[in-house]
């Protein structure tokens, strides 16, 4: 009789130690997104310093930085941050006020729905940006303008999720209600509107990068102004570092805004079984 032979399991590899398994140094899950930025930025810096590509048009991403700082401590920046946030959170909140009764009422009602299904399928696919010249004519080059093409766009990033959302309640949660006798509200409050909160704060964060991406196309397109503006201007002087500085600082302030909203929604729905899958 052979004794039983016991197998040790390799301990857990902590965070920067090497991988149980195979030996290897392993990264953590948080430091791999960084060291990849930090490797196109080590090449953006050595394409141009090589002479890959001409420094007239794409200087050394040190530049870049070099440039950025100067103008984080910039005022007339930060003027131009809070005029392209004006332009995206009015956007942003007409299109919230104005696509979840809609959505509520569409999801709800299955013959509305059918009634307007032709007209949202026609307005939906039109590119904000080919409005352009209609809301000049119409509206004017001033902030209005931007407001509106940002509520527009975000407008349909929110409202199919809502219609999806409201239309994807459980019916047994509905009968459920309605056999307790909650009444029409009573079901739209306890039963309708939590369904739909997760497409809803999906639907909210994918239309905030779609406002504030119409809002700095209106004011680099129309002249608003706002961070688009500032980039147009600095096109204009050639001052490219300026110009990609810019750049970086609009990329920073979505990428920003896109992890407020992230952050919410984990903090809201931490009841929602996605959410809790993701904190366990």
């Amino acid at each position: 009789m052979t004794p039983p032979t016991t197998t040790t399991r390799p301990e857990h590899a902590g965070p920067g130690t090497r991988d149980g398994r195979s030996g290897r140094p392993r990264l953590p899950g948080a430091a791999l997104p960084a060291v990849t930025v930090l490797g196109v930025l080590l090449l953006a810096e050595l394409v141009s310093r090589l002479g890959v590509l001409p420094t007239r048009y794409f200087p050394p991403a040190s530049e870049m930085f070099v440039a950025l700082a100067g103008q984080v401590v910039d005022p007339s920046f930060w003027v131009s941050v809070g005029q392209t946030l004006q332009g995206w959170g009015a956007g942003l909140g007409i299109a919230v006020l104005l696509a979840v009764p809609v959505g509520l009422a569409l999801g709800t009602v299955p013959l509305l729905y059918t009634a307007v299904r032709p007209i949202v399928e026609f307005l939906r696919p039109i590119p904000s940006v080919a409005l352009i010249p209609l809301v000049v004519l119409a509206i004017g080059t001033g902030a209005a303008s931007k407001v509106f093409l940002a509520a527009f766009a975000a407008f349909w990033q929110l409202l199919i999720p809502v219609i999806y959302g409201v239309r994807d309640t459980d019916p047994v949660a509905r009968d459920t209600g309605r056999a307790f006798r909650l009444g029409r509200f009573g079901v739209l409050r306890w039963i309708v509107l939590p369904a739909a909160v997760p497409y809803l704060a999906t639907g909210l964060r994918i239309a905030s990068a779609t406002a504030l991406i119409l809002a700095v196309t209106a004011e680099l397109v129309i002249g608003v102004p706002g961070l688009g503006g500032a980039i147009n201007l600095a096109r204009s002087a050639g001052a490219p570092d300026r110009m990609y500085a810019l750049i970086i600082a609009t990329g920073l302030l979505g990428w920003g805004l896109n992890a407020a909203f992230r952050a919410v929604e984990r903090r809201v729905l931490h009841w929602h079984p996605s959410h809790r899958e993701a904190v366990a």
